[in-house]
């Protein structure tokens, strides 16, 4: 495993917490844990998914809109769309 932080799951038995997959350091190796409950996954309401993955047009419906009709007349014409 690199030297990079990774985030592993597991299940606190006293003062051990056992893994779900080895976490491939040898045995004995000093590391540093933060301890947080893991959660149930959250489920989103209708629509948020495509809400949050909409990057910088999450707040420009308008913007979607405009550039969906742009590519589709782009289409129409054939060829590779030429951009303004």
């Amino acid at each position: 495993m690199a030297s990079s932080e990774t985030i592993l799951r597991g299940v606190v038995h006293g003062k051990t917490i056992e893994l779900d997959v080895d976490a491939g350091l040898p045995d004995g190796q000093e590391v540093r844990v933060i301890v947080q409950p893991a959660t149930v996954e959250e489920k989103l309401p209708p629509g948020e998914g495509i809400r949050r993955s909409a990057g910088a047009w999450a707040d420009d419906p308008e913007g979607v809109d405009e550039f969906v009709e742009w590519n589709r007349k782009q289409r129409a014409l054939g060829g590779r769309p030429e951009l303004e």
